[in-house]
């Protein structure tokens, strides 16, 4: 038996990358920055500013011991001479406190270093014990020394102990970087939004909605891809205006020999075989109107804010007038945009094939966060899983399960959801709460 080997776990960025353009742009220019002056900070604070501040300290640091070595020699008398030639050639004032001790406790400086920095100077210099306080007065150290008898206390000129400009190439330092910042965000924002509304562009045309303010700008590259974006636009609408003008002409060709035939059957004695006739022309006249509408699409109709509410009240009273007890259960105050006709027709369609295969019929409408729900219930024989997709495909007839199509060619679904995606929606089949089918219509708000 073979022992399985374990896979290495491979850890990736990419789940904790920005996904938008602007934030991965902004990024790009962020990073090396950072990387850049984390590496300019860290060689002027490790090699300049800290040497630096090592030397001064050194210095202050042999200048403390040699005062303290010169007291040790000549002793106490000679203490004001001594104070007075230390402060004369080292600016260091020096106090002799008889008795005293050392404190026990002290604060600590914000940048540790200077402490650290500090304390070792001190320590290779002198033998005695000593404290210091770098935090109690802004412009000076307080140094004190044990010695026999008391303290030797010395406070020193802040800037011979440490080098005080750190602070200043820091401040050059974060306001370049907010500069540059600021720059490089107004310019890629500039650069973002060309495409940005080409992307905005795209999506309303795929909706059927006409942006005529929408020019070419930004970039080379993205000025050559709104331009090829518009002659695309200008080329469908074209094919759209030429596919209407045919379909009204075949409309009107088909139509006025079927008027004819009805005008003869009219004219023609009751018999069955003229009720058949009859009946055939009707179904023709529907396959036709079928046909046309699958083919017509949404041209000829602007977009516009509907409100869905008032559409379905309007269907539920289409539905009673043909005999149909449809269910409502709506919210108030729903908006979409979309166009009226169009969607009207696609939702009656739902309805209708509900109600052909149902007793119950029901029609509900709500919110769902970004998105309008709309759902139409029956208690039909409903349509297997498995076939639910067949059902969308045009020409499509399911005999067998739904027989969804017995009165037309198979395109009454295959227009809704064709009608429901160009406003931006979709439509799916699922099993019903009733026990039958449930169509969910969804509809960005």
């Amino acid at each position: 038996m073979t022992a399985l080997k374990a896979r290495p776990v491979r850890f990736s960025l990419k789940p904790y990358l920005p996904k938008g353009l602007f934030e991965r742009s902004l990024l790009i220019i962020v990073l090396p920055v950072a990387l850049m002056q984390g590496a300019v900070t860290w060689a002027f604070f490790e090699q300049h500013w800290q040497t630096t501040t090592a030397r001064l300290s050194e210095s202050v640091a042999g200048e403390v011991a040699l005062v303290v070595r010169l007291y040790e020699r000549d002793g106490p008398e000679q203490f004001d001479a001594l104070a007075n030639l230390a402060f004369a050639t080292t600016d260091l004032s020096v106090e002799y406190r008889e008795g005293d001790t050392l404190p026990t406790t002290r604060r600590t400086a914000f940048f540790r270093a200077l402490d650290r920095t500090l304390r070792s100077a001190l320590g290779a210099e002198l033998d005695h014990a000593f404290w210091f306080d770098t935090t109690r007065y802004p412009s000076y150290v307080d140094i004190r020394v044990q010695v026999e008898g008391g303290v030797l206390r010395f406070i020193a000129v802040r800037d011979r102990v440490f080098a005080t400009t750190g602070h200043i190439f820091l401040i050059w330092l974060f306001l370049a970087t907010g500069l540059l910042l600021t720059v490089a965000i107004l310019f890629i924002r500039n650069q973002v939004k060309p495409i940005r509304q080409l992307a905005e562009a795209a999506e309303a045309f795929g909706r059927g909605q006409d942006v005529e303010r929408f020019k070419p700008a930004g970039a080379r590259e993205v000025r050559r891809a709104s331009a090829a974006f518009l002659d695309m636009r200008a080329r469908l609408k074209r094919h759209i205006e030429q596919r209407t003008q045919l379909l009204a002409g075949v409309s009107h060709d088909l139509r006025t020999p079927l008027t004819r035939l009805r005008l003869q059957l009219a004219l023609m004695p009751q018999s069955e075989e003229r009720d058949a006739a009859r009946r055939d022309l009707a179904d023709m006249e529907a396959a036709l109107e079928e046909y046309l509408a699958f083919a017509r699409g949404q041209a000829g109709e602007e977009a516009d804010t509907l409100d869905l509410t008032a559409l379905c009240e309007t269907l539920a009273d289409d539905a009673a007038r043909e005999g149909v007890d449809l269910e409502l259960e709506l919210e108030d105050g729903l908006t979409a945009p979309a166009r009226e006709s169009a969607l009207k027709r696609a939702l009656s369609n739902l309805v209708s094939n509900a109600a052909a295969h149902a007793r119950t019929v029901r029609l509900s409408a709500r919110r769902n966060g970004a998105r309008i729900e709309i759902l139409i219930d029956d208690d039909g024989p409903g349509i297997p899983g498995d076939q639910r997709e067949e059902a969308f495909k045009p020409f499509s007839r399911l005999d067998e399960s739904r027989n969804a199509n017995r009165k037309g060619v198979g395109l009454g679904l295959a227009i809704a959801r064709d009608t429901l995606r160009a406003h931006g929606g979709d439509l799916r089949l699922e099993d019903s709460p009733l026990g039958g089918l449930r169509a969910r219509v969804s509809l960005p708000a």
